[in-house]
């Protein structure tokens, strides 16, 4: 699947499917999404001219190290699921871990997906082509980046209400 991802291609994927990710997704965790939703709320992010719509948020922090999922049941993490899927047009949110019961049927609402993907830093940077920056460069390794991969593997873990942790 290539970035952006259009509604049809979301509609498409269930519970259990094997995916390759190909293209730019976004990268963020616990310290930044929360401010990108406030921003989504607030109107303020229009301003970025960051286009988040069909987009992947792969929950991770960017450092020289490479690339790992982080925990996405994590409050801050877990909690920007909603506003980022409805507000920002986000398709895709890729990390690790079991996530509740009513964001699995807030995603199917939005047409939106929970992909897993295992901790393998050294195989995701050898697919990780660019990375830059694109706000909040004061928080580091967790600010906002979008990255350029090609053929990440996921395995879809939550889709049309469904989940494998249950």
């Amino acid at each position: 699947m290539t970035t952006p991802f259009g509604e049809e291609d979301v509609s498409q994927l269930k519970v259990g499917d094997v995916i390759s990710i190909t293209g730019n997704i976004f990268c963020g965790r616990d310290a930044v999404l929360p401010r990108i939703c406030k921003e989504l709320e607030t109107g303020a992010w229009e301003k970025r001219g960051i286009d988040l719509k069909g987009g992947v948020i792969f929950h991770t922090a960017v450092s020289p190290a490479g690339v790992g999922p982080t925990s996405s049941n994590k409050l801050e993490i877990e909690g920007s699921f909603k506003v980022l899927s409805s507000k920002g047009g986000i398709k895709m949110h890729l990390g690790k871990g079991a996530i509740k019961p009513e964001t699995v049927k807030m995603l199917a609402e939005n047409n939106a997906v929970f992909a897993i993907i295992p901790p393998v830093t050294a195989l995701l940077e050898s697919q990780t082509l660019e990375r830059e920056c694109v706000a909040w460069s004061e928080l580091g390794m967790e600010a906002l980046y979008r990255i350029k991969v090609k053929n990440y593997q996921a395995i879809i873990a939550a889709a049309k209400g469904e989940s494998i942790y249950e």
